[in-house]
């Protein structure tokens, strides 16, 4: 029989609110207990029989997820991999850029990606130094793998806003990318070119808005990501201005939740 949190509060712990297992109530313990996998043992007061049992029942409840709490995160990942699991690591190249090498005896496709390189083997992604990635950017990069797209950049801009079913995400590039780069750089052109440069940026040839910095990463082999900024003068009654641009191909390569996730990694690069 599977033990709720009212179960577990109700027929197994004393009730006391005695703190002795970390927790300020017994109701606090039990949904940490059910939801969370916290160690029923934690608490003193429970007869050893009674224990045990409850142990029991507790780990079938587990196995089968029952009231657990998600990891979203994990589920993201594994959603993600199962998107990319019947991808043949030899016919990425021709569609999103890298090359093929051979490690270990096996073949691995190495993958420009910000200022590093991957490793990308089957579902394993790793950098070319062998550390791990966030589950998020594992995510994201099995995302851009089965997006399935396969054209080089057009060398056509376009703002967030004007790609479809970007309206629910305005709020998030204002607030996530926009806005705390206009925050960390307002006044400072000097840095952010710096930075921007150390952080493999060419300058954007074709300036159509004479933005005071204009540059275009490559975070992926097809996939660029250009960057203005119109800094306000001293005395002017109009805010500083930051705008990210992507080539109209993006949406072959990225969906929209990769783009807003791509632009807050750049944002973080550059403010760190």
């Amino acid at each position: 029989m599977a033990l709720s949190v009212v179960d577990l509060y109700r027929d197994v712990l004393p009730k006391t609110n005695c703190r002795q297992c970390g927790f300020p109530t017994c109701l606090a313990f039990a949904a940490k207990v059910v939801s969370e996998k916290h160690p029923l043992a934690n608490c003193p007061h429970i007869p050893a029989e009674t224990l045990v049992r409850c142990q029991d029942e507790l780990a079938g409840q587990y196995a089968e997820g029952k009231w657990l709490k998600r990891d979203m995160a994990e589920d993201a990942l594994q959603w993600a991999r199962s998107r990319a699991a019947s991808l043949a690591v030899g016919d990425l190249p021709a569609r999103i850029g890298g090359e093929l090498i051979q490690i270990g005896g096996q073949t691995v496709l190495r993958l420009p990606y910000l200022n590093t390189f991957l490793h990308i083997q089957g579902t394993t992604i790793s950098t070319a130094d062998g550390g791990e990635l966030t589950r998020y950017e594992q995510v994201f990069i099995f995302n851009h793998l089965a997006q399935g797209g396969s054209s080089l950049p057009h060398g056509v801009w376009k703002g967030f806003v004007e790609f479809p079913n970007t309206v629910s995400k305005m709020v998030s590039m204002k607030n996530a990318v926009e806005d705390p780069l206009v925050e960390r750089f307002s006044g400072r052109m000097d840095e952010l070119r710096y930075r921007a440069l150390s952080l493999g940026a060419m300058p954007l040839v074709s300036n159509e808005g004479s933005a005071d910095v204009a540059v275009v990463f490559s975070p992926l082999p097809r996939v660029p990501v250009a960057l203005l900024f119109w800094d306000a003068a001293p005395g002017d009654d109009v805010r500083s201005q930051a705008k990210l641009m992507f080539d109209e191909t993006v949406l072959e390569h990225l969906d929209i939740e990769s783009i807003v996730f791509l632009s807050e990694r750049l944002r973080q690069m550059l403010c760190e």
